[in-house]
């Protein structure tokens, strides 16, 4: 690879891995995906094999990378509604937090999940047992969901960041 398109594709990615990392910040700011593409582009642009044909630890390392960010995607999602069902919330009410969560970050993005999703847990569980102190409990449940998918899904966004900087040293 030309020099100059060496030095611009590691830069662009480099941007774009620190711009998924901090975006994941945001509760509902897509940060691994942003990191994968970024790592997709960049085995586009350097190509996938490394230290030569023979050698496909470049392949290897995205695949890992893909395998992290689904896993990091999945267990936000887990951990959220694990989080409000032991605050006490039905499975009804954390389906559909899940789907205003949704619906609200494509209608009102980028705050519209943030706040549907913790109004439909506190509305629809004060709704199911008429008690606000328990619907309180529900919501303090999925915030703490909240929290410790945060915390998972910032260190996958180091081990992804780690990753790819592997795949450059070998390359």
């Amino acid at each position: 690879m030309v020099p100059w398109l060496n030095i611009s594709s590691f830069a662009l990615t480099q941007l774009f891995m620190l711009i998924g990392l901090l975006g994941l910040i945001v509760p509902v700011y897509p940060g691994l995906v942003v990191m994968w593409l970024a790592a997709l582009g960049y085995g586009i642009v350097a190509g996938f094999e490394t230290l030569g044909e023979a050698n496909a630890a470049g392949i290897v390392i995205f695949v890992v990378q893909s395998v992290l960010a689904l896993a990091g995607t999945l267990v936000d999602n887990l951990l959220l509604g694990v989080g409000a069902r032991k605050g006490g919330a039905s499975w009804r009410t954390i389906a559909v937090a899940l789907g205003a969560g949704v619906l609200g970050t494509i209608i009102f993005p980028p705050i519209g999940g943030i706040i549907a999703a913790p109004l439909a847990v506190l509305l629809l569980e004060y709704g199911r047992v008429q008690d606000w102190q328990k619907a309180w409990e529900a919501l303090r449940g999925l915030a703490t969901g909240w929290g410790l998918a945060y915390i998972v899904r910032l260190g996958i966004g180091f081990l992804i960041m780690a990753l790819w900087w592997i795949w450059v040293w070998i390359s």
